[in-house]
């Protein structure tokens, strides 16, 4: 019984090495083999109005291929060609009252004020004679203290008028003072930047593609009232296209930021896609669940970002891809950790 328990143990032993040794031997190989694994990683992009709005029209729907600058939905302009016709008549009248100021007094303006000034001198002496004429019958008891008293109101009421139609004819003659002009300036400036804020409003009521891509969520409806910044598409971006991948310590000698590589994927293994190598991260982190592979899966890997040069269709997002290395050429250069992008 002892004799059996020994046979089984040893044997249990001699598969154990042999287990840790094919582990050992095919980890070695991998490491020296130059492939890769990471997974494609598209661009998107969250699309919605600047402003708020009830939408209008929605132009495509999810799978829609799009170019860039093309309109992809609409609000109800109505409310913002309201809002800009009231700015744009604010600025036209702010705009006149400044011409007004600068203008100064029409020379008409000056004349009425010269023959007013006149009138009132002409109004002035006859108001002087009439007070004289009672200042005399006044004196000789020929007129009533009333009627004296109603005399000299009138000519200092003429001298006062006088005087008030003098200070207008200089008015008149200097012009608007410039503080007012500057006030108007000021006035016309920020009517005309409110009419500029309507009419971008009114421009951000139109929601157009910011590049080449495909439809991959259509989010609201024909009707709906949405607040600024309300998700109304989602965008896939066709460039550009990048592997997300990851590399052990020990083959990230192997890379350098530039360096060609070859991307090949499931659905078409005997037609890579051509790729530059874009960033190398500096910093370590654990393998992620999406890219772990047997022989990684306890070790720290640095990220790294490939560049594919002609993109199609059949990348999608989040597809697995294989990384194949190009054999390294005699007198290359250690790589290093960098940051650069490409």
């Amino acid at each position: 019984m002892n004799n059996r328990i020994l046979v089984i143990v040893g044997l249990l032993a001699i598969l154990a090495g042999a287990a840790w040794w094919l582990y050992q031997g095919s980890k070695a190989a991998a490491e020296k083999t130059p492939l890769l694994y990471g997974n494609v990683d598209i661009r998107e992009v969250t699309l919605g109005f600047r402003v708020a709005g009830r939408i209008g029209r929605m132009v495509f729907d999810e799978g829609d291929r799009i170019a860039q600058g093309q309109v992809l939905a609409n609000l109800d302009t109505q409310p913002f060609l309201n809002d800009l016709a009231l700015r744009s008549a604010n600025n036209a009248q702010q705009q006149a009252n400044l011409q007004k100021l600068e203008a100064g007094s029409r020379p008409e303006e000056i004349e009425q004020a010269r023959a007013n000034v006149a009138a009132r001198k002409a109004a002035l002496d006859n108001a002087r004679g009439v007070f004289q004429r009672q200042q005399e019958l006044e004196k000789r008891d020929y007129a009533s203290k009333q009627s004296f008293d109603n005399a000299a109101a009138a000519l200092r009421d003429a001298e006062a008028q006088l005087r008030s139609n003098e200070e207008g004819l200089k008015l008149a003659v200097q012009g608007p003072r410039k503080e007012d002009i500057a006030g108007a300036r000021a006035a016309f400036e920020a009517s005309k930047a409110q009419q500029q804020v309507a009419e971008t409003a009114l421009a951000d009521a139109a929601l157009k593609a910011p590049d080449d891509g495909i439809i991959l969520t259509r989010a609201v409806e024909p009707g709906a009232i949405v607040a600024a910044g309300t998700a109304v598409y989602t965008l896939s971006l066709q460039r550009p296209v990048w592997v997300r991948a990851y590399v052990s310590e020990p083959r990230l000698g192997m890379l350098h930021p530039g360096m060609p590589i070859e991307v090949l994927t499931d659905t078409r293994p005997g037609q890579p896609y051509q790729g530059q190598v874009g960033f190398i991260s500096p910093v370590a982190e654990f393998t992620p669940k999406s890219v772990e592979t047997p022989e990684l899966r306890a070790d720290l890997v640095y990220r790294f970002r490939v560049i594919i040069k002609n993109p199609d269709t059949a990348l999608r997002q989040g597809m697995p891809v294989t990384l194949r290395i190009p054999e390294q050429k005699p007198g290359t250069g250690p790589a290093v950790a960098s940051d650069a992008r490409s």
